[in-house]
């Protein structure tokens, strides 16, 4: 997952910032959390099967492995985050999708992308998505 992350920042920045930001139909974006031992700043590229009304939806599948992605267990940790899309960065809050909403989400996440259900199969994790709206005070850079 490091090298994918790091050859789709080079990609970005090679391209200026015009090839890589869409993956099929889904936003590529960059999240960036506090790490919830080390207090730093972390970053990892992701995507968005659902973007609208100011809000991101992530799946923190980790491609079906049997545990979760350290973004995840890092905005568990602290919810404030911040996500770049196309060189504008933006402060959300994430939260955990209740079941009920999962359950409205999960066909248009999987009609974005079909290898999440496959994900899904893979593990008996339940795989949490996550929600990310716009912080009241949000400002981009």
């Amino acid at each position: 997952m490091r090298a994918m992350n790091a050859v789709h920042r080079a990609l970005l920045a090679i391209s200026g910032g015009r090839v890589g930001w869409r993956l099929g139909p889904m936003v590529v974006l960059e999240l960036h959390t506090v790490g919830r031992s080390s207090g730093f700043r972390r970053s990892t590229m992701l995507t968005a099967p659902i973007h609208r009304d100011g809000r991101f939806v992530l799946v923190a599948s980790k491609g079906g492995d049997d545990r979760d992605p350290q973004w995840y267990k890092n905005l568990c940790a602290e919810p404030d985050v911040e996500i770049s899309v196309r060189g504008t960065t933006g402060r959300y809050r994430a939260r955990t999708a209740s079941d009920a909403e999962k359950q409205e989400l999960w066909p248009e996440i999987v009609a974005s992308y079909r290898g999440y259900a496959a994900y899904q199969r893979r593990t008996s994790r339940n795989i949490p998505v996550v929600i990310c709206e716009p912080a009241d005070d949000n400002s981009t850079s």
